[in-house]
């Protein structure tokens, strides 16, 4: 909660945001299994097994962009310069997903395009890729100002489309950049430190947190344990292609 303010506040923009999020789901015929699942099963969900959910399968990331629009679901749209979806293949193997945009990225209107993202880039292409080939998002689509951590009613706004892109593109393979992404993808309170170094499951994909970029800017050490991380995804991936 930002400091100084009132509880109540925070509470109706939280609730504000759910009634939205759920709104937005039941126009578009999605799952709302959600709603009766506790919050430490909703990693093991998967949203493609739901009977019915055709449409939901075969939502491109086009539709999900243009479902976004010009959004105001939560309070961030009053101080972000651009909405930052997220970009790369939609057919991507593998989804790097950071925690929210920075100053950088809020004026160009792409993920990781500051410092940060200058470092994530030589780690895509040292795995052979390019980021073209693979994709990348953010969980909030908008800056939070200060870059402070994304409030649970932002989170609440922006995590179903996050979910969309996620099934549109069906990667083989999820990296989550940093703490704040990798607990919020796994609703896990675990530090980065224990959770890195192997896979876990978000919606039956194969999720492998890691350090983020920017901590690596600071704490160069810990470059030798991404790469173990990241020789890891890529060993899967060179393990479904030979399956």
């Amino acid at each position: 909660m930002v400091a100084g303010q009132d509880p109540s506040v925070e509470l109706l923009e939280i609730i504000d945001s759910l009634i939205t999020a759920i709104t937005l789901d039941r126009e578009k015929n999605h799952p709302l299994s959600y709603l009766g699942v506790e919050r430490s099963d909703v990693s093991s969900v998967h949203y493609a097994e739901v009977p019915g959910n055709d449409e939901f399968e075969k939502e491109t990331l086009q539709a999900v962009h243009a479902s976004l629009g010009d959004c105001r679901r939560c309070g961030l749209h009053a101080t972000r310069r651009n909405i930052v979806f997220g970009e790369g293949s939609s057919r991507a193997q593998v989804v790097f997903v950071g925690e929210a945009p920075g100053e950088d990225e809020d004026r160009q209107g792409r993920p990781f395009v500051g410092r940060a993202g200058q470092l994530l880039t030589k780690i895509i292409e040292a795995m052979s890729l390019t980021r073209g080939e693979v994709y990348i998002c953010n969980i909030l689509k908008c800056r939070p100002p200060g870059n402070r951590n994304p409030l649970p009613g932002e989170i609440l706004a922006c995590e179903p489309f996050l979910i969309r892109q996620m099934e549109a593109i069906k990667p083989r393979v999820i990296c989550a950049l940093g703490t704040f992404a990798a607990r919020t993808l796994l609703k896990n309170e675990a530090p980065i430190t224990t959770m890195r170094g192997r896979f876990h499951n978000y919606h039956g994909i194969p999720l492998m947190p890691t350090y983020h970029p920017a901590y690596l800017l600071r704490n160069a050490s810990a470059k030798k344990l991404v790469w173990e991380d990241v020789q890891q995804i890529m060993k899967r991936l060179q393990t479904v292609e030979k399956s």
